[in-house]
């Protein structure tokens, strides 16, 4: 096994470890959206919004495209969708309920 697949792992998943770049990935997994939509949905500052999407888009989990004066934010590509559906559906798996 390659060496570096777990050091990549344990910083993809330290990533995932945020509650708020969770609850980014998964609105953006229903729609694209732009940051003040964003900010809206979960209920953080602009600022805190702008630095997780950041960080986000460094790890290739988030993209953007700009539309005139406004950027909207998408996943990168399904499989971040998928990671994500996955560890739901594993957390419900069992009485369907999410301790």
């Amino acid at each position: 096994m390659d060496e570096m697949i777990p050091i990549k792992l344990a910083e993809f998943f330290k990533i995932l470890s945020d509650q708020t770049r969770l609850k980014i990935l998964m609105l953006l997994s229903k729609k694209e959206c732009n940051v003040s939509e964003i900010q809206a949905s979960i209920g953080t500052s602009q600022s805190t919004v702008s630095h997780q999407l950041r960080i986000l888009r460094q790890a290739n989990l988030v993209k953007y495209s700009k539309v005139g004066k406004k950027v909207f934010y998408q996943l990168y590509d399904k499989h971040v969708s998928v990671i994500i559906n996955f560890a739901i559906e594993h957390l419900l798996e069992g009485d369907g309920k999410i301790a």
